[in-house]
């Protein structure tokens, strides 16, 4: 589903993201974690074509994000870790505003925003300009748009910051789902707990590089994933 081969992005003489390679298969659930700064972000704003790289490669679904931009942002949705949403547009409008830029239909858009809008309980709230919505009911309005084209990876920068228990529930279930029906998910996280019981694999980056890669158990053994992520960052630190 999604590939990414020796990427490499720098900014003047720093390198922030060093050769790093990564396969997302469809129907897994990918963790990505490192400390701030560690180019978790880079990557995954790469991955979805907002910033040029300087060597590698990524492919989404077969498409090279470089050559066929188009064809991989049709299958993929980005939840950033601070939705940037257009507040003079009502949540109704802004929802048909991206389901028009994604061709989709009447009855999916409108069968989606019901399904979601209902479980974030966020119906009562679509009719209202979006500039009088707290910061958590903005991440359920991205979350909702993110899903109103059926995507078939969802990649999520930090998606439970901002949600209260009862959202990021459900934004763990949605997940699940998603992949459940052959879908993928690619996200980052600080929350280990919530990665090490949701996951199916992680990748935790250092300064660029990529230091541990695999399925759940092949990464933290017997231990939890919060002591290897510590021990591996206290590595020539």
């Amino acid at each position: 589903m999604l590939r990414i081969e020796n990427l490499t992005k720098t900014y003047g003489a720093k390198t922030v993201v060093d050769n790093l390679s990564l396969h997302i298969a469809p129907g897994e659930i990918y963790g990505f974690i490192g400390h701030n700064g560690a180019g978790k972000t880079t990557t995954i704003k790469s991955v979805v074509g907002i910033l040029e790289f300087d060597a590698g490669e990524i492919y989404i679904g077969g498409n090279s994000i470089k050559e066929n931009p188009l064809a991989c942002k049709n299958m993929i949705s980005y939840i950033p870790d601070n939705p940037d949403l257009y507040t003079f547009m009502s949540g109704i409008a802004y929802l048909n505003f991206v389901a028009d830029i994604y061709g989709v239909g009447a009855d999916e858009r409108n069968a989606c925003i019901t399904k979601y809008a209902n479980a974030f309980d966020l119906s009562k709230d679509l009719a209202q300009p979006i500039s009088t919505y707290s910061h958590g009911m903005k991440q359920k309005l991205a979350i909702i748009a993110a899903l109103i084209h059926n995507p078939k990876l969802v990649i999520m920068d930090e998606p439970f910051v901002g949600l209260d228990p009862i959202a990021a529930h459900l934004v763990k279930d949605v997940m699940r789902e998603i992949c459940d029906e052959g879908g993928a998910i690619f996200f980052s996280t600080h929350v280990l707990e919530v990665a090490e019981k949701l996951c199916d694999k992680v990748a935790i980056i250092k300064q660029g590089k990529l230091i541990k890669a695999g399925t759940m158990e092949e990464v933290k053994g017997d231990a939890s994933l919060e002591s290897v992520f510590l021990e591996l960052e206290d590595q020539d630190a």
